[in-house]
C-alpha cells in the first residue's frame, strides 16, 4: 500500500526539496539570478525546480551545488519538519 510521504505522491521529495531549495535561498538573500550565476545553471532552471514544475527534474549533483552555493548541508534541504506545504 501507498504511503503518503513516498509513493501517494510521487513528487513528495521533489516538493520538500523545492520548497526548501527557494526558502534557503531567501534566507540568503540571493534571488535566483544570482543562485543560478553561483552553480552555473540558468535562472529559468532555478526558477523552475522552485515552481513545482512536475517535468523539471534535477539531480543529486544538482542539489549538492545548491546547497554548497547556500553554504548548507544538503541534508538541510531534506528537512520536511520546518516547511510550510
Amino acid at each position: 500500500m501507498k504511503d503518503n510521504k513516498s509513493l501517494h505522491n510521487d513528487y513528495y521529495y521533489y516538493n520538500i526539496v523545492r520548497i526548501n531549495i527557494k526558502k534557503h535561498r531567501k534566507m540568503a538573500n540571493l534571488t535566483q539570478q544570482q543562485l543560478a550565476d553561483k552553480i552555473d545553471v540558468s535562472m529559468h532552471y532555478i526558477s523552475q525546480i522552485e515552481s513545482a514544475n512536475p517535468n523539471k527534474y534535477f539531480t543529486l549533483v544538482v542539489i549538492g551545488r545548491i546547497a554548497d552555493a547556500l553554504n548548507i548541508d544538503i541534508k538541510e534541504l531534506f528537512d520536511e519538519e520546518n516547511i510550510d506545504k
